[in-house]
């Protein structure tokens, strides 16, 4: 089922995001969570793909392992940077041939360390968005409709375009193109979000977007999003609470959940499409939000109803 479909049908989703453990050793730990994470029945959850394709093989055990040994309803994403088109046609192949229903097309990063990727078939992600709907129209996929298409969005803008009048032209490319759904960049601002959106449909962007959220659990870790989402704003009163207490490691992360669960509470009150969690593969701050926001259960079991 595409994801704009469940949204039609639930009101809205709850959403995690995974990233392909490195290690032998981090394996390990993060399937003892699995089963954590699919307590909380989630509408969906997607799985990073990295820089450059660096991660594709550990992308691919993870989706597969997601759709073929539990409840979860895996969304791989897929950059297209570095990519040829006989690449991006096979992978997309082989999610289809496993029943993946949903793709999140994204341009992607270059490896660490490495040049930018030579001119080729993929330049953006609006490219890629193309590239899926093409192969949707092929009649490869074993659904007649293909794969829901998912593209980011940035509500406090990218940092490689400035100019929010052009973002905006950017995004309303890869809608054109094709996009079903939008999941944001992590934000810190339900005001941003919210005139971002107003803008969206100013823009003729008529699909829904899904509100990214990453509760802040140390010091440690707000350090680590602003490197991770370059340009997002932290507001003042997030600043002040944690510098109130930025010695103790536990009242610093229950600042930043209970700030994450009132960005969540304010964004469902006023008719978000969806709130993914960025949850670095833990799941205690989600539970916790989740729990305290009465999710635990609420929209995947409208799911299994309708399933059933």
């Amino acid at each position: 089922m595409h994801i704009a479909d469940v949204i039609a049908r639930d009101g809205m989703t709850a959403s995690f995001e995974f990233f392909p453990p490195r290690t032998d050793e981090a394996w390990d730990s993060f399937a003892a969570s699995i089963g954590e994470f699919e307590a909380l029945r989630p509408s969906f959850v997607s799985v990073t793909y990295g820089a450059g394709g660096s991660t594709r093989e550990r992308t691919d055990a993870l989706v597969a392992r997601l759709q073929s040994s539990t409840s979860l309803r895996p969304v791989p994403h897929l950059t297209c940077v570095g990519h040829t088109q006989a690449e991006i046609e096979g992978i997309l192949a082989g999610y289809a041939s496993r029943d993946v229903s949903n793709i999140l097309a994204l341009r992607g990063d270059p490896p660490r360390g490495g040049a930018a990727a030579a001119p080729g078939p993929f330049r953006h992600a609006a490219d890629l968005v193309r590239a899926v709907r093409a192969f949707n129209e092929s009649g490869r996929h074993p659904h007649g409709r293909g794969f829901g298409i998912g593209v980011a969005g940035f509500p406090e803008g990218h940092p490689e375009t400035p100019n929010t009048l052009v973002q905006m032209d950017h995004l309303r490319a890869k809608v054109d193109a094709g996009a079903d759904f939008v999941i944001t960049q992590l934000f810190f601002d339900n005001d941003a979000f919210f005139d971002w959106r107003d803008r969206c449909t100013l823009a003729g962007i008529r699909v829904p977007v899904i509100a990214g959220l990453m509760p802040i659990t140390s010091v440690a870790g707000l350090r680590r999003m602003a490197d991770l989402a370059a340009g997002t704003r932290f507001p003042a009163p997030l600043l002040r609470s944690i510098k109130r207490c930025e010695d103790s490691p536990e009242d610093v992360a229950n600042v930043g959940i209970h700030w994450a669960t009132e960005q969540a509470r304010d964004l469902m009150d006023r008719g978000v499409a969806g709130i993914h969690f960025y949850t670095l593969n833990r799941t205690d701050a989600t539970r916790r939000i989740y729990r305290t926001l009465g999710l635990q259960g609420r929209v995947g079991s409208q799911g299994a109803a309708a399933r059933a």
